[in-house]
């Protein structure tokens, strides 16, 4: 394909699962073709996902959307996530189409699910939805004309699906899975985790249970995750070959500490360490323990992946109080529901405990919503609708929530730093004292900002930790020559690598360039 000049191949990869591996199958496939030489470019129609990034252009997309475009070397923009859902509570989310937010909607409506006697849910609509026509076939037109100009701009396209695309309640009005794939007729790779176990049986049921002018389009299939000797498994593989008429097209090895951006939820216990990946020990005599309160709704928690890239660091996530008494720094991270976060952390007994840690001179650092948190009154008849309530008043800060939703991407200089971020947000603050820091401001070992990333500029978190180390009265020397974006570079190349010693990458790109082979079999009973 490369130097080709022929543009507008593509590969939707679905799973037969959530978290089978969709993502970084993606994001690996991406960097694979981008070393070849080949102008590739991922796509998601539609997402759901409390992790977002903002584009160069303002445009508010999917984490994983933006680490496949890094993996691709291409700038993200909107038209790789043109329609992205934000859970907001009582089985709504808010919807951004296109970058831009338009509305709030009920699953239900989102879905186009009818009512009693098949009537329209009118009753679960918001004013988003009855202007967007409650349904998410009506999106169907705009994702299929943002894949359109991707194709005819990139020589590939490689497509994520979402959950499975077995998902025969939602099958009438897909947009991100086979009604994707269908539209476009892009052929299909299916993903399958088999460290869960019962991967056959996800591969042959996945396929069975789609009609069929879908299983015309499915390929074949990709072993995730295997832990062993692969000869073991090939006899399987065979035989799946022969009962779907489909074979596999590579078998990845499971890998430790990818560390790649998340998507739709926390891989690893609140309890446990933020990831796997395994970092060298720390130069002074003390670690550096960071505690992140996990609050409900919790929105990019990949903010604090450059302080667990650091040696020394030791990053957990927390949802009790005797959980803080050890940490040297505790978090309150972004979130989509910034008033019931303050309930929340009310009820668990974190407020009071983050009160006391202000009190004694011990470092707290609030992101986005939980910089909102920490101030002393919100005004929001936005997100939660509550009118006014109590911050914890930590720092001067009043925020008013506005219906237009910020997106930025600042930077500036902070303790001596240069210092670039983002910014999501409904919430207005207005700083009424303190030392200005990042837009918010700081007040002793208290720390608020809007500013999302900020701590992947690799001088300003290193000024950060000591300022924090100093406060903790911990001996603890950041590394000086720690590159948070070379590390994500590297994570990447991993993936690419996965692919390139582990997948048939020859078949890969004769199903991109060609399209889904001729002559696929039917394997009932086909979708009811």
């Amino acid at each position: 394909m490369s130097g080709s000049g022929r543009h507008g191949g593509g590969l939707l990869v679905a799973g037969t699962t959530s978290d089978a591996g969709k993502s970084v199958v993606t994001a690996g496939i991406c960097r694979w073709l981008a070393r070849q030489g080949v102008r590739v470019a991922p796509f998601k129609g539609q997402n759901m996902s409390l992790n977002s990034f903002v584009t160069r252009e303002g445009a508010e997309i999917g984490r994983a959307q933006a680490m496949q475009a890094q993996a691709a070397r291409v700038e993200p923009t909107a038209l790789m996530n043109p329609v992205l859902l934000k859970p907001g509570g009582d089985r709504t989310s808010q919807v951004v189409l296109l970058g831009k937010p338009v509305g709030e909607m009920s699953a239900r409506g989102f879905f186009g699910e009818a009512g009693p006697a098949g009537k329209p849910p009118s009753d679960t609509r918001s004013a988003g939805e009855t202007q967007h026509g409650g349904r998410r076939a009506s999106l169907r037109d705009t994702v299929v004309e943002c894949l359109e100009q991707l194709r005819g701009t990139y020589e590939a396209v490689i497509c994520e699906g979402a959950g499975s695309p077995a998902e025969i309640n939602l099958r009438r009005t897909d947009i991100v899975n086979m009604g994707i794939a269908r539209a476009a007729q892009l052929p299909v790779l299916v993903v399958g985790d088999i460290d869960r176990g019962g991967v056959f049986a996800q591969f042959f049921g996945t396929t069975a249970l789609l009609a069929a002018e879908d299983q015309r389009l499915v390929a074949g299939y990709l072993v995730n995750k295997f832990r062993g000797d692969v000869t073991l498994l090939e006899p399987g593989l065979d035989m799946l070959r022969g009962l779907t008429g489909r074979g596999t097209y590579g078998v990845l090895p499971y890998a430790h500490g990818l560390g790649i951006d998340e998507e739709d939820g926390l891989r690893v216990s609140l309890r446990g360490a933020v990831r796997e990946s395994v970092v060298a020990p720390p130069l002074g005599e003390d670690v550096l323990r960071v505690a992140v309160c996990a609050v409900p709704l919790m929105s990019n928690f990949t903010d604090v992946d450059a302080l667990a890239a650091e040696p020394g660091v030791v990053v957990r996530f927390a949802d009790r109080p005797q959980e803080l008494a050890d940490a040297d720094l505790v978090i309150v991270p972004g979130t989509r529901g910034t008033v019931r976060a303050l309930a929340w952390l009310r009820e668990r007994g974190l407020a009071d405990a983050l009160a006391r840690r202000a009190a004694e001179g011990r470092p707290v650092l609030g992101v986005c919503g939980g910089f909102q948190a920490l101030g002393e009154r919100i005004e929001d008849e936005v997100e939660s609708r509550a009118g006014e309530v109590e911050g914890l008043g930590l720092l001067p800060v009043r925020v008013r929530f506005a219906p237009d939703k910020t997106l930025a991407r600042p930077a500036g200089k902070a303790l001596g730093e240069h210092v670039e971020g983002y910014e999501i947000h409904h919430g207005v603050a207005e700083v009424l004292g303190g030392e200005p820091f990042l837009d918010g401001c700081r007040v002793g070992s208290v720390w608020g900002t809007h500013w999302h990333g900020s701590l992947e500029s690799d001088a300003f978190r290193r000024a950060f930790l000591r300022e924090v180390a100093a406060a903790a009265g911990r001996r603890f020397t950041p590394a000086p020559d720690t590159c948070f974006g070379a590390l994500r570079e590297e994570q990447l190349d991993r993936l690419g690598d996965l692919i390139e010693e582990h997948a048939d990458t020859d078949a890969l790109l004769r199903l991109i360039e060609q399209g889904p082979p001729a002559g696929l079999p039917f394997i009932p009973p086909g979708a009811p």
